[in-house]
């Protein structure tokens, strides 16, 4: 399989928190039951300009051309997240999005930036969408979002600090 040049665009990771204690709590099936709700969701939600690149257990690893959108969709996710529930269960989601210029493997994507949107979406809570600043300058204005600073953060496997941003929906 071929890589191929590196194409900038935002790399999203979403992770469903707490869902190894989901699945010893409430068995396998409801686990499956939140697992496609997500991917529902998101399929729902994605901008013309994004495509989810695969499954990663409980998370799943998003493409977006477009950083503006990429930080839309994030918001608008959480919105649909925090009203779900499947069995009684909230979903919650934390979110990781970077800016970056990965390498292309077929339909994967690879690369430190990849791994840098990992490492970010570990540092999210739930429910919350942690942003790069390189995010926030390739995103410019979002209608509807504002970014409150978060600070430098060491990233493990990373050795610089990475200056991070909370994506919120803006009151209204």
């Amino acid at each position: 399989m071929s890589v191929t040049a590196a194409v900038p665009g935002a790399i999203v990771f979403t992770d469903i928190v707490g869902f190894t204690e989901l699945t010893d709590a409430h068995g396998d099936d409801l686990a499956l039951e939140v697992l496609e709700r997500q991917e529902q969701l998101v399929q729902g939600a994605l901008a013309p300009s994004g495509r989810v690149v695969k499954e990663l257990g409980d998370g799943l690893l998003l493409w977006f051309g477009a950083a503006a959108d990429a930080v839309a969709t994030c918001v608008e996710l959480q919105h649909r997240f925090e009203r779900e529930s499947c069995g009684g269960v909230p979903l919650w989601v934390r979110i990781g999005v970077h800016w970056g210029h990965p390498r292309h493997r077929g339909d994967d994507i690879i690369g430190r930036d990849v791994n840098l949107a990992a490492r970010i979406a570990d540092l999210a809570g739930a429910g919350e969408i942690l942003c790069s600043h390189d995010v926030v300058l390739a995103a410019g204005h979002v209608p509807g979002v504002h970014f409150e600073p978060v600070g430098l953060v060491y990233l493990r496997g990373i050795s610089a600090p990475v200056s991070l941003a909370r994506a919120l929906a803006s009151p209204e």
